[in-house]
């Protein structure tokens, strides 16, 4: 059950599933996120934190840059179900289509 509700609470929160929405379409690094949501640095690295911690997102290391996006879901089922569900939800809300819109190219 532990591992359940880490998911859920990890998209309890609407700046995280902001995040899930954004990271859907492609990679981006913190500064990115930052930009688009318009929060502070270090904001949206707790954000990230907590989403990688359920297993929802996954990191790579380039250089100085560290670089987010949906995690595969092997780590966990319900991250996996939650993504992959993800996928249909949202895609019409204004907002959600604003923040994607406004990711850099």
């Amino acid at each position: 059950m532990r591992e359940l509700i880490k998911v859920m609470k990890a998209v309890s929160d609407p700046s995280r599933v902001k995040i899930l929405k954004m990271l859907q379409n492609k990679s981006l690094c913190v500064c990115e996120i930052q930009a688009t949501l318009k929060v502070a640095q270090p904001t949206v690295s707790k954000h990230l934190r907590l989403l990688e911690g359920a297993g929802l997102v996954a990191s790579r290391k380039s250089g100085l840059w560290v670089n987010y996006r949906l995690a595969d879901g092997k780590t966990s089922p319900y991250a996996a179900s939650l993504l992959r569900n993800l996928k249909d939800w949202l895609d019409n809300d204004p907002e959600i289509i604003r923040l994607v819109d406004a990711l850099p190219s």
